[in-house]
């Protein structure tokens, strides 16, 4: 019965939105993840920010608010940086820091993604800045880093597949984890960027940001109409 307060896997996850909003939410999840079925197995080009990313169908694609992570990406990122890509998905974000950060290591617990992700840091001329490593959360991750970029995903249901693993964390147990750890990965002035929306729980994200001490502001915001609700979407910058 021994008291598990260090436990980076929680297994009692509480969802902190309303129930009818839960709802809601996994209505639009599973309209989107039968929608990425239909669309099969296509890979999807994408040309972002000036560089052209290429994404198979089990790895998270660039989506209209991807740019709220990405130009922010471009903006706080400095020459001297050390930069790590949590859950890199496509390489996007490493690709964007590496633009400017000698130094970046992108991991990701998709084999396929790590694939696409150094296809894609290759196909942007960063390939020897970018080293794309396996690992689950901070598993594989080794020293510290001044600036960590996190995009995760927003739904914390259980994935049927690989495809539906982009964008849902089974009771957000990656994202715990992260949270619990991130302090250990960062240097002194260190900084993170993260990526949310209200269409994930949101009320949780900020718990776990409250619940490590982190100074939190919002550094990009965009709200869009869904079913009639508005929905927004955050860039926090989190020292």
């Amino acid at each position: 019965m021994g008291h598990h307060e260090e436990d980076p896997h929680p297994a009692g996850y509480t969802p902190m939105v309303a129930p009818e909003q839960a709802e809601l939410i996994r209505r639009w999840h599973e309209r989107a993840y039968q929608a990425a079925r239909a669309e099969g197995a296509t890979e999807q080009t994408f040309t972002y920010l000036g560089r052209t990313v290429v994404v198979p169908p089990q790895v998270q694609p660039i989506t209209g608010m991807s740019h709220l992570l990405g130009e922010a990406v471009l903006a706080e990122v400095r020459a001297g940086d050390r930069v790590l890509d949590m859950g890199t998905g496509s390489g996007v974000n490493a690709i964007l820091a590496a633009s400017t950060a000698k130094q970046v290591l992108a991991v990701d617990i998709n084999p396929v993604a790590v694939e696409a992700a150094r296809g894609n840091a290759e196909r942007n001329g960063v390939a020897d800045r970018v080293e794309v490593r396996l690992s689950d959360v901070f598993a594989d991750v080794d020293g510290r880093f001044d600036l960590i970029v996190f995009d995760p995903p927003f739904r914390w249901f259980a994935p049927r597949d690989l495809l539906e693993a982009a964008t849902t964390d089974e009771n957000y147990r990656a994202m715990t984890s992260f949270f619990r750890q991130a302090r250990e990965h960062l240097t002194p002035a260190g900084r993170m960027l993260i990526f949310f929306g209200s269409s994930g729980d949101l009320a949780y994200l900020r718990h776990l940001m409250d619940e490590q001490g982190f100074d939190v502001e919002v550094v990009a915001r965009q709200e869009l109409t869904k079913d009639g609700q508005s929905v927004s979407y955050y860039t926090f910058r989190l020292t």
